[in-house]
């Protein structure tokens, strides 16, 4: 697994939590009652602010997320949406959880609006500094299918 500075996982942190509150409204236009993805995207930014770690927090934020996300109906933009946000705080513990949380968001917006992926994926690129862009967004990968989109993360060697 690759090793990142602490200062190249705080930015992949904030990173990650842009993308997951992109796509936060997805979540909430279905669920409007539950703030678990919303909780979990304000403690991935505070421990990207203060440094301050507790893995309780950052464990229940994210498995907060992602019981929301089972919530959801299978394959909706509301549980890809949760799911983004689980993995941006995770970002705290390992800072390969980034990539997921980037990926969940595209998964998102590619079931709300397949026609919207390619444009969502150049914002999240131009927002990474060029130091990460490459490695991280060639490992975030859409496809064109059948009228469809794809979405896949390349894990691979160094992942």
């Amino acid at each position: 697994m690759k090793k990142y500075s602490r200062d190249d996982q705080i930015t992949m942190a904030f990173w990650a939590a842009d993308c997951a509150e992109r796509v936060l409204p997805l979540f909430e236009a279905a669920h409007p009652g539950d703030d678990r993805p919303h909780r979990a995207i304000a403690a991935c930014r505070a421990w990207a602010r203060t440094g301050i770690f507790r893995m309780i927090d950052i464990r229940g934020a994210s498995l907060g997320a992602h019981a929301a996300a089972r919530d959801a109906e299978e394959g909706s933009a509301a549980r890809f949406a949760a799911r983004a946000a689980g993995q941006a705080v995770a970002t705290a513990h390992v800072p390969q959880h980034a990539y997921g949380a980037a990926w969940y968001a595209l998964k998102a917006v590619a079931a709300a609006n397949p026609a919207e992926v390619t444009l969502e994926r150049e914002w999240q690129a131009a927002r990474l500094p060029e130091g990460l862009r490459e490695e991280i967004m060639g490992r975030i990968v859409v496809f064109e299918r059948g009228g469809g989109v794809t979405v896949k993360l390349r894990k691979g060697e160094g992942f």
